[in-house]
């Protein structure tokens, strides 16, 4: 079978950097998902992308579906003939709705029935026939945010400018947004033209010719390979950040990277001021020494060719002065920030309408961080620590420098604490209370410092739920679930063993004296709970851990948090044993018997009267403490092998004890031996509902 490349591009005005990739894979997987459905086999396809178009080509796609042959399935033969062997009506609409006639029946056995069959045979469509319907896939497609332009009603990423669709040489005729398609695309917007492409196998190098690389693969090694030629011909060492990379990458068709300076000067300012200016406010990738230290220079990346580097340099180099001119008239204002008078300021700054103002969260974070601090057992040096960071963490936002950069709260704080002379731990903490800024950053390193940090965070997550602000679904805008995890990673890397449950009770309540809950404590108290165990559970399988393991440890309620983790990694690590599966089997049936047990009684020895319940009792009271005391300096390996020691006791009993026997004495004490043995069972969850194979 004939086969032919088909390529189909979306041209747009530019589109945000952040949306590029993601919209260039998902048209990718649409018209992969697209061309199955229809089934029309290719051999490979490709992705394309840059800040002014989406494409695909598809390479070797056939020029028609294959034909087939399908058999139906009608009714069943007493239905399809009549008494008298003729035809019945269900026959004859059939056969009708498959376009053949009752002359093409056959019958066919199934499970002792006999129905009605036919086959047809369905001829395969032409390939250019079922591509025009292709704007569908491209119409499909999902944005973080979207626009309507002109008077249609079409809502897109930004106004659709062209349409290439070629099967081969041929023009696919497709329509979006009163588009037309066309063979024609757009070369760069200033070194380009017109495109008229051949064929659709002549895509990426026409495109080249135009100065455009299509490949966003290809785009970005080109800059990487142009920012390391730069640095060795100048002996420097330039940092890539793969966020900016990708975002600069996103932002040109044809790249073409140089390099500018600035004052040496304005290197008296803080190193995170320098590079927050060249990376986030103008994409400059700053450069560094082989020492590490920063340099007066800075390397941006130009879409465009090599002709007038030097204008576009000093053009660089003019906008950029100006910002860190403005940097440093913000840091010299800031010299005169007074500590106090500036945290009297946040009460001027709201937080929420409905929680209060920073300074009023200010004020209730010194409060849980007090708490948080006497819980985890700190000592007087940290708790003065503590109170003197929760009394001011939140000052830098009232500085000139980070109302001009937010991106640098916290960092700011730390610096400016440092130079009006506080202790270096509290500067640390101020900084720290932001950890982890991300999934990939790490938690906060000091005491102080992760004390703060979750006592904000607390306070934010169970401010928000106190008025009712919970996240559902995609929906998080104040980042509570990321916040949350932060918490849990801070609390196990410090290995902290307080309670969560009672810690984050202690918070609700200081809201309810408030009046700020909107519901009673207890509601909201659940909402958190159930909150903090989704954010663990995501916790524990990220540290490999399986479903069913995580579900049976979260049953424990929430309180060291430290030592949950150690039991589900404990169980992970055990489930691939041998005698895992029959252990688990023997612990199970004691903890189902166990629910039987009406009310907790002591179990009376003299009531234990054949040999195997004596002998599972004496080996309770032997095991009992080994376990708990193995439990309580964490050592879950030791606490497990005791309690799997007990197998051969446990089969034993209920091999040979009937345990809801008449004699309602004997069977309330053989009841009270299994309500204790799964107590002590119970240390790893619901065992029950743990999967043995």
């Amino acid at each position: 079978m004939n086969k032919r490349d088909f390529l189909f591009e979306i041209g747009l005005e530019e589109m945000p950097a952040r949306f590029v990739t993601d919209l260039m894979n998902q048209l990718q997987e649409k018209v992969k998902g697209w061309l199955d459905t229809n089934q029309l086999a290719y051999a490979n396809i490709h992705a394309y992308s840059t800040p002014r178009r989406l494409a695909v080509l598809v390479e070797g796609l056939q020029e028609k579906q294959e034909d087939v042959t399908l058999e139906a399935k009608g009714p069943a033969k007493k239905v399809a003939l009549t008494a008298e062997g003729e035809w019945s009506k269900a026959a004859q609409g059939f056969t009708r709705g498959q376009g053949l006639t009752v002359e093409d029946i056959y019958f066919k056995e199934i499970n002792g029935v006999e129905y009605a069959h036919v086959q047809k045979h369905v001829q395969g469509k032409e390939t250019k026939e079922i591509l025009s319907s292709i704007g569908s896939v491209a119409t499909s497609l999902h944005f973080p945010k979207n626009m309507r332009w002109a008077d249609g009603d079409l809502r897109y990423v930004r106004p659709i400018k062209w349409l290439v669709s070629l099967f081969g040489e041929e023009i696919i005729p497709v329509e979006i947004a009163k588009v037309t398609s066309d063979r024609v695309s757009s070369g760069h917007r200033f070194l380009g033209g017109q495109v008229e492409l051949k064929d659709a196998g002549s895509y990426v190098e026409e495109m080249l010719t135009n100065y455009v690389i299509v490949d966003a693969a290809e785009r970005k090694e080109a800059i990487r390979k142009q920012l390391s030629i730069v640095g060795e011909e100048n002996g420097w060492n330039i940092p890539v950040d793969e966020d900016l990379l990708e975002e600069v990458n996103n932002l040109v068709e044809y790249p073409t990277a140089l390099f500018g300076t600035f004052e040496s000067e304005y290197l008296s300012l803080p190193e995170e001021v320098l590079i927050t200016s060249m990376k986030e406010h103008q994409r400059y990738f700053p450069v560094k020494s082989e020492e590490g230290s920063l340099l007066p220079y800075f390397v941006t990346v130009r879409n465009g060719n090599h002709e007038n580097l030097d204008t576009v340099a000093r053009g660089n180099e003019k906008v950029l002065r100006a910002r860190l001119s403005d940097a440093a008239f913000f840091a010299k204002e800031d010299e005169k920030l007074v500590t106090e008078e500036a945290v009297k300021k946040l009460d001027k700054i709201v937080f929420h309408e409905e929680i209060g103002t920073t300074g009023d969260k200010v004020r209730r974070v010194q409060m849980i961080a007090t708490d948080l601090a006497a819980l985890v057992n700190a000592d007087d040096e940290t708790r003065k620590h503590v109170h003197r960071a929760a009394s001011i963490y939140k000052f830098d936002l009232v500085s000139h420098m980070v109302y001009e950069f937010p991106e640098l709260q916290g960092i700011m704080g730390e610096k400016y604490a440092v130079a009006k002379g506080e202790s270096p731990v509290v500067a640390k903490a101020i900084n720290e209370h932001y950890m982890p800024r991300s999934a990939e950053d790490n938690t906060p390193g000091s005491d102080v410092g992760a004390i703060l940090s979750i006592a904000e965070k607390m306070d934010t997550i169970v401010g928000f739920f106190a008025i009712g602000v919970i996240p559902t679904g995609s929906q998080d805008p104040y980042a509570l679930r990321r916040q949350a995890s932060g918490i849990i990673q801070t609390i196990i890397n410090k290995q902290w063993g307080f309670s969560l449950e009672k810690f984050i009770l202690s918070v609700v309540e200081r809201y309810g004296e408030k009046g700020i809950a909107k519901n009673d404590s207890k509601a909201i108290l659940e909402d958190l709970l159930t909150f903090f165990r989704l954010r663990l559970k995501n916790n524990l399988s990220e540290r490999g851990v399986r479903y069913d393991i995580v579900d049976a440890i979260l049953e424990l309620p929430l309180e060291n948090i430290c030592s949950t983790v150690k039991k589900a990694e404990t169980l992970e690590a055990k489930k691939n044993e041998t005698n895992f599966k029959e252990t688990m089997e023997s612990l199970s049936r004691v903890c189902n018997i166990a629910k039987k047990a009406t009310d907790s009684v002591e179990v009376q020895a003299r009531l234990l009267q054949q040999s195997e319940e004596q002998e599972l009792y004496r080996q309770y009271n032997d095991k009992k403490e080994r376990v708990l005391q193995a439990a309580a300096t964490q050592d879950f390996q030791t606490a497990y092998d005791e309690l799997a020691s007990l197998k051969p006791a446990i089969d034993a009993f209920f091999d040979n004890i009937m345990v809801m026997t008449d004699d309602e004495a004997i069977k309330t004490n053989r009841l009270a031996l299994m309500e204790k043995l799964s107590k002590v069972i119970s240390i790893f969850g619901n065992v029950n509902g743990i999967i043995v194979k």
